[in-house]
Order: structure tokens, then C-alpha cells, then sequence
């Protein structure tokens, strides 16, 4: 193992940490908040200090394997979750170390669960911090990495593929370095069009850059202790988040494809059609089940049905509403939209539709062969024929995701806890969701956990975002054997 270049590029990692940290700062400084300014100048030393000391050391070989890239990813999202824990501490904005780390990695890996009760009397800074941290983690944080520091001189394939959502990340071209640019420039595009948008729709200028990180992110970290429940009578703004977060839920690829003028190509796209499809499904059930139950005209059943059916299946985690008070029908399709998630390669958790499409057409080619045993019946996505390790891959994710999520909600059921309500919370963890139902609800938090609990669920937030098997590989003896 090339332990001198995993060590360099996460200290790379910590540096550009370290640099990011220079923003909110910024903010602090601004509103002259001395725990703030304290809190984040003081972390970003210690981040820059460890990165020096990593950087400074030199590997066997400049050439990565398979191994140094898993092993750059999991460690990468580890100490990077840790360094961003340290302003928390440092600020006085939490105590607890359980508790910093649990919101650090909430933030990047998008989740925006929360173990803070009142956050409206956070510094401005941690504030920002606090969600910018869903812009940071959104695309991911070594792609990040990759596209600043394209001269890092390690292998970028390796890292990509490993870091990048989804059974096959997108290449547009044949370098690593302008692929991860290309990214940004979309990923930046869809951040100041946003903000933009929520000025217009009402928000003050630091409010609009904190729900675009939020929304582009897919994140779900608010500024209000109510989510968006005070905003819940501006439709403008509603319906402009919700377009937003069904957008980034949407594969980047795609936008990429639309800049080179091939409509047709997206048009086409199973994956898209089909996460459009059940969205729009959804909605009408939900607009359906809430009119006469819960609201008494039809633009707003349709207005809240549209918002949190874009914020569940996106795995974002905005609520306007108290969804945990809405009828059983209603809770039980955002409960299903959970494990359903975004496209591949969009900043959205969850199983991924692409998944569930392959495992969908898997089914029906089993079903056909009852019926014609010797007909040859390849699976076939976008007019592409499937490899069956692809196919395998796809299956044996979901199989793998749901027996996680069952071990996992028995574990934190030791917790004291309702089973529903441990249900709820690890697949809002899994899912990278954040918000759940019952003591996990939306207007709720999750400090009452138990520090272990904490830990339990901060690791489920990992492995949801890096999608499993680049977390649990560690975990085997044969990845540690020559």
C-alpha cells in the first residue's frame, strides 16, 4: 500500500479545506462575530498545519492503484468531516464532540439531519458554514480536489469513479481534470442562478446563498429553526426551490448534453423519464390525499404536494409543513420516495432511479422467460445493451442497501426509541435525507440520540454517499493483503 501518496493527497484535501474555510470567515468578519471569527481562524490553522505535515511526505510511486483510490476516498471523507467538526467546538456552537462531528458529516454528505435545536442564534459564519458545507459535498469533495489541483499527479480515474454517484459515472472527456471543470462550471451555473431566484423571490442575500447551497446540494440544512414553514404562503418561492431541487436531482450529464444541442439524446433518456414519471405520479396522489384532509383548496394541496414530493425524492430534506401530521397514505409515499432518490450523477442520494430501472427490466426479463425460456432478452438502458456486471452491480447494491437498512434500524432501535421512528431515521441516513418521521419528523432534531447513536447514524450518512462497498472494502482482510 502507497501509504506516502494517500497521505499526500489528503493533505492536499485538508488544505483546500483549509483555504474554503476562508469564506465564511469572511461572513464572520463581516457581522464582527468573535466566536465565529475565533471558531473558524482557529480550524483553519489546524487544518492547514495537518495538511502541510501530510503533503510534505512522498510515496513509493506517483502511480494509484485501485486500492490507494478507495482508501483516499474513505479517509478523504473521513478527516475531512473531522476538520470540518472543529468550528463547531471552537465557535461554542456545540459541546459535544459526538455531536460536532454528527452535523460536519450531515453537512457534506448532504443530509442535513441536525442535532441543533435553536440555529437561528449560531453565529452568521458557522451559519454559512453549516450549509456551505452541502455545496463542498454536493459534487463531491476530491472531484473538487481533482479540479483544482489537476497537477496532484495521481491517478484522477480511480478517484472519479470511486467518489461519483451511481453505477457509471459520466465522462465527458478523455482527461479526468477537464471532466471534473466541465462539472463545475455546470455546478457553479446552477449556484448563482439560484440565488439569484430567491432574492427575487423574497430572501435576503445571505439567506439566498444558503438555500441555494441547500437546494443545488441537495442538502436541506436551514436557516430557521421552522424550515421553510414561514415562507409556506410564498408560492414563488416554493415552487422555485422545488423546481430547483428536482434539477439537481437530475444526472449533469444531461446538461452537458443539452449544451452541445443534443435534445434528442435527453429527451430519450430512460432514467430521466422515468424519475420525471415518478414525480409526477407522486404528486398527484399526494395532491389527491391531502385535498379535504389536510388543506381545503386545490392550489395549495398541489403547492405543498409538488415542494416535499421534490424535497424527499431528491433527498434534500426542505420541509413546509409538518408532513409527520399528514394522513398515512400521504406519509407512506414519501416514506417510499426515500429510498427511490435522484439520478445517477446528480448531487441527490438514495438508491439512484437508474438502479431500480435496471432491477425493474431485470423482473419483467424474468417474467418473459416464463414465457419463452429460450429467448435472449439482454437488459438494455438508452438503446445500450448492459453488461451483466453492471446489471450484477446494480442488484447487489440494492440488495446490500435494503439489508443495511434493516440491520441498522435494529441497532439504533436499542436506542430507546420507537421502531418506526428507527426505521425512519436510518433510512433518512442512508438516504441521505435528513428529515424522517415520527421523533425524526421535519420539525424535529436529532439530538436526543445517544452519543453512539450519533456515531451509528454519521456513519450511515457516509456509506449512503459513498455508496457502500467503497466504505465496507476496508472492513475485508484481503484489501489489506499484498
Amino acid at each position: 500500500m502507497n501509504f506516502g501518496m494517500v497521505a499526500r493527497v489528503i493533505g492536499s484535501l485538508l488544505l483546500l479545506e483549509a483555504a474554503i474555510l476562508t469564506i465564511p470567515l469572511g461572513v464572520s468578519i463581516y457581522f464582527q462575530e468573535q466566536a465565529g471569527i475565533w471558531g473558524l481562524a482557529l480550524s483553519m490553522g489546524i487544518a492547514a498545519f495537518v495538511g502541510v505535515v501530510l503533503v510534505s511526505l512522498r510515496g513509493t510511486s506517483s502511480r494509484l492503484k485501485n486500492r490507494e483510490a478507495i482508501l483516499i476516498v474513505t479517509l478523504g471523507w473521513f478527516f475531512t468531516s473531522l476538520f470540518a467538526a472543529l468550528p463547531f467546538i471552537f465557535s461554542g456552537s456545540l459541546t459535544s464532540t459526538a455531536d460536532a462531528f454528527f452535523e460536519a458529516v450531515s453537512g457534506l454528505t448532504t443530509t442535513g439531519a441536525t442535532v441543533i435545536s435553536d440555529v437561528e442564534v449560531l453565529p452568521k459564519g458557522i451559519l454559512f458554514w453549516r450549509s456551505f458545507l452541502h455545496w463542498v459535498g454536493g459534487m463531491g469533495i476530491l472531484v473538487l480536489t481533482l479540479a483544482i489541483l489537476p497537477s496532484l499527479g495521481v491517478g484522477g480515474v480511480q478517484i472519479f469513479r470511486m467518489e461519483s454517484s451511481g453505477p457509471t459515472p459520466s465522462k465527458f472527456t478523455p482527461r479526468i481534470a477537464a471532466t471534473t471543470k466541465i462539472l463545475y462550471t455546470i455546478y457553479l451555473s446552477l449556484t448563482a442562478v439560484q440565488v439569484l431566484v430567491y432574492r427575487f423571490a423574497g430572501l435576503d442575500l445571505l439567506d439566498s446563498f444558503i438555500v441555494a447551497f441547500g437546494s443545488v446540494g441537495t442538502g436541506g440544512l436551514s436557516p430557521y429553526n421552522d424550515g421553510f414553514v414561514r415562507h409556506s404562503g410564498n408560492v414563488l418561492l416554493l415552487v422555485s426551490v422545488g423546481v430547483a431541487m428536482i434539477i439537481s436531482g437530475v444526472n449533469f450529464s444531461l446538461y452537458y448534453d443539452l449544451g452541445k444541442r443534443r435534445f434528442r439524446q435527453v429527451l430519450r433518456d430512460s432514467e430521466l423519464r422515468l424519475f420525471l414519471a415518478i414525480i409526477a405520479t407522486s404528486v398527484l396522489l399526494l395532491t389527491w390525499n391531502l385535498l379535504g384532509n389536510v388543506y381545503d383548496t386545490l392550489a395549495e394541496s398541489a403547492k405543498m404536494a409538488f415542494f416535499h414530493v421534490s424535497s424527499v425524492i431528491t433527498t434534500t430534506g426542505y420541509a413546509a409543513a409538518d408532513y409527520d401530521l399528514w394522513p398515512a397514505f400521504g406519509k407512506g409515499i414519501l416514506f417510499v420516495l426515500m429510498f427511490v432518490g435522484g439520478s445517477a450523477g446528480s448531487t441527490a442520494g438514495g438508491v439512484k432511479v437508474i438502479r431500480l430501472l435496471v432491477a425493474g427490466k431485470l423482473v419483467r426479463r424474468e417474467l418473459d422467460r416464463l414465457l419463452h425460456p429460450k429467448a435472449a432478452s439482454p437488459i438494455t438502458i438508452n438503446g445500450r445493451v448492459l453488461p451483466a456486471e453492471e446489471v450484477k452491480g446494480a442488484v447487489s447494491f440494492c440488495l446490500l442497501y435494503f439489508f443495511v437498512f434493516i440491520l441498522g434500524s435494529l441497532l439504533i432501535s436499542l436506542d430507546n426509541i420507537d421502531l418506526f421512528s428507527a426505521v425512519s431515521a436510518t433510512a433518512a441516513a442512508l438516504g441521505n435525507i435528513g428529515p424522517g418521521f415520527g421523533a425524526v419528523g421535519p420539525m424535529q432534531t436529532y439530538a436526543f440520540f445517544s452519543p453512539f447513536s450519533k456515531i451509528l447514524l454519521s456513519f450511515f450518512m457516509l456509506l449512503g454517499r459513498l455508496e457502500f462497498f467503497a466504505f465496507l472494502i476496508l472492513f475485508s482482510p484481503r484489501f489489506w493483503r499484498e
